[in-house]
């Protein structure tokens, strides 16, 4: 009974520790498109730290007002995971191409990066796909406010072909490949 009894106590411990790295650390996402090939293919998963820009806390339907906890500034060139501004159940990967007050020049018209003088609340990032085609990024929704940013990707865990069976598909060369 007492070897059950810690064993089942073990678990617990064990399990709570898990949730709380996922919830709080670390997330693994699937990447469905070819918006970031050839650094990402179909069906990769990566792993983002959520504490890379500090911790979200509150925001859009929450009690509490959103805040970062050790708040870190977001990098040109880092692999930002960001919620889709119309469907925050949709998690996207862009490169960081313009930082709170840089000019972007799309289409021959040059656009100003809010910075935090020019909004009342957050600041807004320009985060592109590396290819066009078909990219759901900055180019398609517009700025992305720092809110809706959830942490950096740093690394593809394992890689599995979408359209192959569970038992073939495997890239073993994508396992463990840092970013």
């Amino acid at each position: 009974m007492k070897k059950t009894l810690r064993f089942l106590l073990a678990f617990l411990i064990a399990f709570v520790l898990m949730m709380v790295v996922r919830v709080a650390g670390f997330t693994i996402y699937t990447i469905n498109g070819a918006g970031l090939e050839p650094t990402f293919l179909a069906g990769d998963r990566v792993m983002v730290n959520r504490w890379s820009y500090g911790l979200r806390v509150g925001g859009k339907g929450s009690f509490f007002d959103y805040g970062r906890i050790v708040r870190r500034p977001v990098n040109k060139g880092d692999l930002v995971a960001f919620e889709h501004p119309q469907d925050n159940s949709q998690i996207l990967i862009c490169r960081c191409t313009a930082l709170p007050g840089d000019s972007v020049n799309y289409d021959g018209q040059t656009l100003l990066v809010p910075s935090l003088e020019d909004c009342a609340d957050s600041d807004y990032y320009w985060l592109e796909s590396i290819n066009p085609v078909n990219a759901t990024d900055s180019r398609t929704l517009g700025f992305i406010s720092e809110e809706q940013i959830i942490g950096r990707a740093f690394m593809v865990v394992y890689s599995h072909e979408p359209q192959a069976p569970v038992w073939e598909g495997w890239q073993t060369t994508r396992t463990l490949l840092p970013l």
